[in-house]
This record gives C-alpha cells, structure tokens and sequence, in this order.
C-alpha cells in the first residue's frame, strides 16, 4: 500500500470514529489518489486537486463537492506531510441548491402502496407495501429503515430502535396500534414465505436477503410511474426521501391545527427525525406554503396582542 492510500485509510478511520459514514468521500478520494498515481504525483497539490476535480462529467456543483472532499483529506494529509497543499476554500464557484421537496397527500402514499401490488412475488410486494407505510408514518430515513433489525422492533411495546443514524446516534420511535399491525403480519408473511432469511433485516429481499439501497431506490421509480406521479418542476421530484419531508410537514401542520406551540414542536420534532441541529428541521416550514401561512397568523396574533 502507498503512503498516500495508508493516508487515506488513516484518514477515513478517524472521521469514522466521529460518527461520519463516508461512503461517497472513500469512493472519490481512491479515484483522487489512483489519478495522483498516474501523474506520477507524491501528493496532494492544488493543480492536481483543481485538475481532478473539473474532469468532464457533472456541473459546477459537483465540481466543487470533488474539491471539497479532497480539502477535507488534504487537511489531514498536511498535518503528517508539510508537503502538501490544501485548495483554498471557493475556488470553483458553485451555488448552493437544495430540492424542492414534493410532498406527498395521504391520496399519493395510497396509490404508491397500491402500485406496489403489481410487483413481482407476494414477499416483494409485501416488503415494499410495509417499507413504505413505515416510511411515511416514522419519518426515519430510507438507510434506517434498510438497517432494521428484528431485535431493533419492540411490537409489544410498540416502540423501534433507529441504530446506526447519522453520527452514530440512536433514538428510539414510538409506533402507532395500526403501524404495529401492518409490522406484525408482515413478519408473519415473511417469515411463512421465507423461513431461513440469510439475514436478521427485518425487510428482505425473495432472496432472504437485507434490502440494497440502490435496489429500493430503483424500484421505487417503477413505483412513482405506475402510481401515475409527475415531478412538480425540475427541482421537485418525487423522492423517495420525500417521505420523510412530508411527515415533517404533517406533524407541524397538526400542531397548528391543534392549537399547538409551533416551536415547541419543532424542537421534539428535531429529536424524534435524529437531526444534529434543530435548525435542520426548521428548514421544513419552508417546505408548505400552509406552514409559512400558519407561522405567519400566529405572528399577526402575537404582535396584535402587543400593547
């Protein structure tokens, strides 16, 4: 192994022992450095790092992620290696953009649970019906839901254990009567259809295999078109994280319609989603225009109060 790749794997070792994943930043900075083995280069300079980072393929913003993962790992490198240089920060010019999330009625969820039902195998329909109900009823994250484990289900207790989230961190959500229905006699199906599953994942595969991120995802398009749902503008597409945006939406929009404190919510909200930040989840009153309506009354309410 060269010095730079001992680097590297050094490098993804202690980011990882803070919490961070880093699937993505591992798969671009092995590209980074097998390019840097081919210039012949020692290690990391900012020509090197500019040069790879603008290869034809992707936009300016995906230009400046590339850039962005080499400085996190030039950062590191300099602290071992004088040598090397770290790429000033802006140096290819992107705009930040985020997408429109595409929030999904209670009619929408129940067309994709539907279009569900023509997939092929009972077990794989199962699987997907349940994967998504949970998904738009929890809020957890698609990743989350995948890692699932059947000791991480409390049926009784009608609680889940989301393990392994970002940072690490573990939260326990508590679980609605029909949503421990709808788990119980999945499990049961799933367990009469696939006794011996290769895997302790509570969804699986007819193969009795755990879910593949990549699988649900490509599946859940096949899902969005049969279900008959057309993206809302170009940055408004329906995603399968979307989910998790749309119970965000919902749970404000009943506090509110309950007479609820707003803010109060949003601060258990931020808990019960697994944010490091409650500001992440602020950023959902942005999300619905009824949310930004609702804000604003109470506002109007309050400063019509004031003396």
């Amino acid at each position: 192994m060269s010095a730079l790749r001992q680097a590297l794997a050094d490098y993804l070792a202690v980011r990882r022992s803070l919490g961070y994943k880093l699937a993505r930043p591992e798969k671009l900075l092995g590209q980074f450095i097998t390019y840097l083995e081919d210039q012949g280069a020692a290690t990391v300079t900012t020509d090197h790092a500019l040069a790879w980072a603008i290869l034809p393929g992707g936009d300016a913003n995906w230009h400046a992620h590339r850039l962005s993962v080499v400085r996190g790992f030039a950062a590191y490198l300099r602290t071992i290696d004088p040598s090397a240089q770290v790429p000033p920060a802006g140096l290819i010019p992107a705009r930040p953009r985020r997408a429109t999330p595409y929030l999904y009625s209670g009619a929408d969820i129940t067309a994709l649970i539907a279009a569900a039902a023509s997939l092929r195998s009972r077990l794989r329909v199962a699987t997907y019906q349940v994967l998504i109900g949970l998904l738009a009823v929890t809020g957890m994250r698609v990743g989350e839901a995948i890692r699932l484990d059947r000791g991480d289900l409390d049926l009784a207790g009608g609680v889940v254990t989301v393990r392994q989230s970002k940072f690490g961190k573990t939260r326990l959500l508590p679980l609605h009567p029909t949503a421990v229905t709808a788990l119980r006699g999945y499990l049961r199906l799933r367990d009469r259809l696939h006794p011996q599953p290769g895997t302790a994942a509570v969804f699986i595969s007819p193969a009795g295999t755990r879910l593949l991120y990549c699988n649900v995802h490509a599946t859940w398009k096949l899902l969005v078109a049969s279900a008959g749902l057309k993206p809302r503008s170009a940055a408004c597409r329906p995603r399968i994280h979307d989910l998790r945006h749309s119970f965000a939406v919902a749970s404000l929009l009943d506090a509110y319609a309950a007479g609820q404190d707003g803010q109060a919510r949003l601060a258990l909200l931020s808990t019960y989603m697994g944010h490091t930040d409650p500001s992440h989840t602020y950023w959902y009153l942005s999300a619905a225009p009824e949310l930004l309506a609702l804000a604003g009354q109470r506002l109007e309410d309050h400063l019509r109060e004031q003396p």
